[in-house]
């Protein structure tokens, strides 16, 4: 498998809708296996398709909240293609949200507290689970990403410029 590039913003292909997988193939697997592989690299804990690059809706996640006796999280990756958000609850919470796509920048979004969500797995299998806590914030975010947003979008003006000028330079001091 592959470490894949992250597409950082402001890159325009950040802001594309992705396009539903059509069959859950060997293809399919691959690109879930590179997201993988690119995401606990990063590390992160969630990233969507578009952000290597691939307009398919397609979302890795592994929160890695328990750890073992040394430690160290374990894993518990999941795999959610063509996933669409059901019964969003009308209570909301707020998380400090940060993105591989926005490196080393933070900010409070509030979402629905909870959501039922319809997925296939890597399998094709179908699945429906209500979420909430992390998971319901975290598949809300990567889902935003499906349809070319990213959590900048969710606060104002003046915090989304303060963010921009941050990662600018820090781009400048890194190069």
């Amino acid at each position: 498998m592959a470490v894949l590039q992250i597409l950082e913003v402001p890159d325009p292909r950040l802001r594309l809708i992705s396009t539903p997988v059509d069959t859950v193939d060997d293809e399919v697997r691959t690109l879930v296996a590179d997201m993988f592989d690119t995401m606990y690299d990063a590390p992160g804990i969630g990233l969507a398709a578009i952000q290597v690059g691939v307009p398919k809706r397609v979302v890795v996640m592994d929160l890695q909240e328990e750890e073992d006796e040394e430690g160290k999280p374990i894993r518990q990756p999941r795999v959610f293609i063509n996933p669409e958000i059901l019964e969003p609850s009308e209570e909301l919470s707020v998380y400090t949200e940060g993105c591989l796509s926005i490196p080393d920048q933070f900010a409070d979004i509030e979402r629905p507290a909870s959501c039922r969500v319809t997925w296939l797995d890597e399998k094709g299998e179908p699945h429906d689970e209500r979420f909430d806590g992390l998971l319901a914030t975290c598949i809300q975010h990567e889902m935003d990403h499906l349809e070319g947003i990213v959590f900048l979008d969710h606060i104002s003006r003046l915090k989304r410029d303060m963010i921009l000028k941050k990662l600018a330079k820090a781009r400048k001091a890194a190069a």
